[in-house]
């Protein structure tokens, strides 16, 4: 199938319609096989119980032109179980494994004319969610649901190179204590929109959020897990039950101990010691890494010695052993990559 004319070197990170996409239904406690469907609208009742009480949650991942010509995707088999995760935590049913992953292969290789070219920079982003789509007017879960899979291109997440953002550390609370931050749920991200459009008015590219309970520990950011660097070369990854385990700092820190020969500690960060680290980094499935170059905290700022110009050098050798796995150009742990 010919490669679509598009200019792939230039396109931004938003939707674009493809040709096909997945649904399957779950009705009288099962779930149909599913099909794939060129229709990208979705019709359900005014009284679905998504619109009500937002029971949705999703998924997203990416699937790779890689240097030898072949389409994979990268570590299906944990967006599956994190979205298993993520239903349990909202009385959703949850979508199988092996079927997620099938699902996964069968709209890639429907749209593998919309996946980029090897060095263009783009990758087609696939998005996997999962509604409540029967009427709900009661406080409680609904009983029929849709699981749905698009895909759409999107170009590299930074044009011109990684510059390191200035964020803020923020004066909203992203997750309770015991609630739902360690899940990928709409309803979080819903919660983050005041919070970053704030950010952004006041000149901040992202947010810092603290635990809501001490305001004293490192979380994450609206969309990203922290990663630092200690001066002497250690990695860091705060730990806490209402941080999203990103599939991306996970895979960090193992290339991180195993390909980089680095410590890495996961651990409860402490704000207090930030100002001590040499680098510092956002990690998440749309930049690999987006480097922090400097964090504002109310009238103060805590500048990194990685500078503001480029990636610090730890970062920048997980960044480029990361994206050398996914591209094909390193070899991969087992499992690791799947091909379509």
């Amino acid at each position: 199938m010919a490669k679509q004319n598009i200019d792939w070197s230039n396109i931004g990170f938003g939707y674009m319609k493809t040709g096909e996409r997945f649904v399957s239904n779950y009705k009288d406690g099962k779930w149909d096989d599913g099909i794939l469907t060129e229709d990208a609208t979705v019709t359900i009742s005014e009284c679905a119980g998504v619109l009500q009480y937002a029971q949705t949650v999703f998924e997203g991942l990416k699937a790779y032109t890689t240097s030898t010509g072949k389409i994979v995707v990268f570590r299906p088999d944990l967006n599956a179980s994190r979205l298993q995760d993520s239903c349990k935590r909202l009385e959703m049913p949850t979508y199988p494994v092996d079927k997620f992953i099938e699902a996964i292969k069968k709209v890639v290789k429907a749209n593998e004319d919309f996946v980029p070219p090897y060095g263009t920079g783009a990758t087609l982003y696939i998005r996997p969610y999962i509604f409540g789509t029967n009427p709900v007017i009661g406080v409680k879960p609904a009983d029929e649901y849709q699981f749905r899979v698009f895909t759409t291109p999107v170009g590299p997440y930074f044009k011109g190179g990684a510059k390191p953002i200035t964020i803020k550390v923020s004066d909203f609370d992203r997750a309770a204590p015991h609630g739902t931050g360690h899940i990928k749920a709409g309803l979080n991200y819903a919660m983050s929109l005041h919070a970053i459009v704030t950010a952004h008015e006041e000149g901040f590219d992202e947010n810092m959020y603290l635990d809501a309970a001490t305001r004293t520990k490192v979380e994450e950011t609206g969309g990203a897990n922290f990663l630092f660097i200690t001066k002497d070369g250690k990695v860091v990854t705060p730990k806490s039950n209402s941080i999203l385990p990103s599939i991306t700092r996970r895979s960090l820190v193992y290339v991180a101990e195993h390909y980089l020969g680095l410590e890495v500690e996961e651990r409860e960060v402490f704000f207090d010691e930030v100002k001590d680290f040499a680098e510092c980094g956002l990690c998440g499935t749309a930049a690999v890494i987006s480097p922090v170059g400097k964090i504002y905290d109310h009238g103060n700022e805590i500048c990194f010695p990685s500078g503001m110009e480029e990636m610090g050098p730890v970062t920048k050798k997980l960044y480029d052993t990361l994206t050398g796995i996914q591209m094909g150009t390193i070899e991969a742990p087992e499992g690791w990559i799947v091909e379509i």
